[in-house]
């Protein structure tokens, strides 16, 4: 089987099939990656975008490295990085006057704890780079040296980042709660 370089390399002289290939073996993880950051609607579009963007910068391809998927990662990130600045600002103040009066939304409020909720606030407060290589290492599947190539930092600096973001969700109040075993 022909690594994703070589793919690329039969891309350039001509051959066309050859990057559908590489696309075929790398859609589902980008699709995924691409749905939890913007959503399934939103991720499709995008994802036809990253498939033109990498198809048009595979001669920036450094062939060197056998597998592709952390240069797509790298091209995707880019794509996001481009929607996300091209997003209006959130308006935080909904508009209250669309609301049915005497309604009460109180009581809709589940108890309960919401554990995503509660990860991904913990999340938020990782340093951005510290976030993007914890997430890229644990749901992507990449290495730290991978994620490194996705985010062109260098592997040292990458392991450093992941150390730091584990070590800061693991004293996180809100992860130390969710590991709370109530007494019986």
């Amino acid at each position: 089987m022909a690594s994703d370089a070589e793919l690329i390399s039969r891309s350039l002289d001509g051959d066309g099939n050859a990057f559908v290939e590489v696309i075929c073996r790398h859609e589902v993880a980008l699709g995924a990656y691409l749905a939890r950051r913007v959503g399934r609607d939103r991720a499709e579009d995008l994802l036809g975008d990253v498939w033109v963007a990498a198809y048009e910068s595979r001669r920036n391809y450094d062939k060197s490295f056998a597998n592709a998927r952390p240069w797509l990662y790298g091209v995707a990130l880019n794509m996001l990085r481009r929607h996300w600045r091209s997003q209006p600002a959130e308006d935080l103040v909904p508009d209250v006057t669309s609301m049915a009066s005497g309604w009460d939304p109180w009581p809709a409020v589940d108890a309960r704890v919401d554990t995503q909720t509660l990860l991904r606030a913990a999340l938020a407060k990782l340093q951005p780079t510290q976030r993007e290589v914890l997430t890229l290492v644990a749901w992507e599947d990449l290495t730290a040296a991978e994620a490194a190539r996705v985010l062109v930092i260098p592997a040292g600096t990458a392991r450093r980042l992941l150390h730091q973001a584990r070590k800061e969700l693991r004293n996180a109040p809100e992860v130390v709660a969710l590991l709370k075993i109530p007494t019986v």
